[in-house]
């Protein structure tokens, strides 16, 4: 008959530390995955590793070093001697190779030595973090078991982390998408649904939104029986806050546009109020066209736009005169007034730069050239004649113009 081996006192006493010790890491690991849980921030989590590492598990020195984008940096770190961070991080590049728990006494690389064992933490094949360990007071026995908690409890830090990093970069997409489809909704709202193609005054606009959500805007107004009021603006800066500067530019030259037919005084009105909003972080370029059918006068103000062209007949006049971009300063310097009286037939063709930059196709149509495309296409509809110019200087660059929204909006008078 086999008896069984007598269990001694000291065997006991093992058994019980090993239970005792157990409890200890499943504690550990408890607290951990709730400070987890409610979400709190990387450097609880860090500080409650250390008190782990520290006191339960005496370890006397660790390095841990996390990767972020493709570099990596110390993210906690506790006795002997502090080394300089860049120092560390270049010794640790003889690790890179590593992939399980490795001692590290003895290592050629003098830094390294000093330490005791080498844990690298890996997740779906892709090293996140590691751990360099020193001055580690442990049974031998438990070793093993010791160092593959560590791993295990820094797994369990660095995922939750990088699944928090990875949610937070799907949430900021999700919440860009639908600024996005906010910015669309609003700057279609901004565009006019009507525009006149018979009578003493026609006009045609084109409207391609570019992809990013720019801050293009065109409006055509009648004041009165006689006289049309038309603006084509740009605003610095995409997005939702490209559109609602807009959709607040629309909404005070539709207001302001009632009650002063002063296109000085208008665009004061407009910079003050682009100004206010914005406390001078952003600006508006634009043009106010104010034309008269009676007496044929065209009045206009160019505010820092892309300068409107006017054809009549075989004569062609770039429209600058005016000012400044608006919303930029509290107060414009001089406003220049410029006045045309046009003749039967004349057309003011209206365009923001999308049309004639695409710097993403290394694109840049020269005033010339653009001047060549409209007399080309002159005797064509209001509408015809954007197509033709935009289609025109696609096929002649091979390029879609589309580094930013592309505004036309043509003017034509009996």
């Amino acid at each position: 008959m086999h008896r069984k081996p007598k269990t001694t006192v000291s065997d006991e006493a093992e058994l019980i530390q090993l239970l005792l010790k157990r409890q200890a890491e499943l504690n550990s690991l408890l607290e951990i995955t709730q400070a987890i849980n409610i979400n709190s921030p990387s450097s609880v989590l860090f500080e409650m590793l250390e008190v782990i590492l520290n006191v339960h598990l005496k370890i006397g020195e660790i390095r841990l070093l996390v990767k972020e984008g493709e570099h990596f940096y110390c993210a906690s770190r506790f006795g002997g001697a502090f080394e300089n961070v860049k120092t560390l991080k270049k010794a640790c590049q003889a690790l890179s190779n590593y992939t399980n728990i490795t001692p590290l006494l003895g290592h050629q690389d003098q830094l390294l030595s000093k330490y005791e064992y080498f844990v690298p933490v890996f997740h779906n094949q892709e090293l996140l973090a590691f751990v360099l360990i020193g001055n580690f007071d442990t049974n031998q026995n438990l070793l093993s078991s010791d160092l593959n908690f560590i791993q295990t409890l820094i797994n369990v830090i660095v995922v939750a982390l990088e699944n928090k990093k990875l949610l937070k970069e799907r949430v900021g997409r999700e919440r860009l998408q639908r600024d996005m489809e906010l910015a669309v909704e609003v700057q279609g709202m901004l565009i006019p649904r009507q525009l006149p193609k018979s009578g003493a005054v026609k006009a045609g606009a084109t409207y391609l939104p570019n992809e990013n959500i720019g801050g293009d805007y065109f409006d055509f107004i009648k004041l009165g029986s006689h006289e049309y009021l038309w603006c084509i603006a740009d605003a610095s800066g995409k997005g939702v806050s490209a559109a609602l500067l807009m959709a607040n530019l629309q909404a005070s030259l539709r207001a302001w546009a009632s009650v002063e037919k002063n296109l000085i005084s208008l665009t004061q009105r407009l910079n003050e109020i682009i100004f206010s909003n914005t406390n001078g972080e952003r600006f508006v370029t634009l043009f106010l066209g104010l034309y008269n059918e009676q007496s044929r006068e065209l009045q206009y103000v160019n505010a820092g736009h892309n300068p409107s062209v006017l054809i009549m007949g075989d004569q062609v006049k770039f429209l600058k005169e005016g000012t400044t971009i608006i919303g930029a300063f509290e107060n414009l310097p001089v406003i220049n007034l410029g006045r045309e009286w046009l003749t039967s037939g004349s057309i003011v063709f209206n365009y923001t730069d999308g049309l004639v930059e695409s710097p993403n196709e290394e694109v840049y149509i020269s005033d010339q050239e653009l001047v060549g495309h409209l007399l080309e296409s002159c005797h064509l509809e209001v509408d015809k004649l954007n197509e033709h110019v935009l289609r025109k200087i696609q096929s002649l660059n091979d390029s879609k113009m589309n580094s930013d929204d592309i505004t036309l909006l043509t003017i034509k008078v009996a």
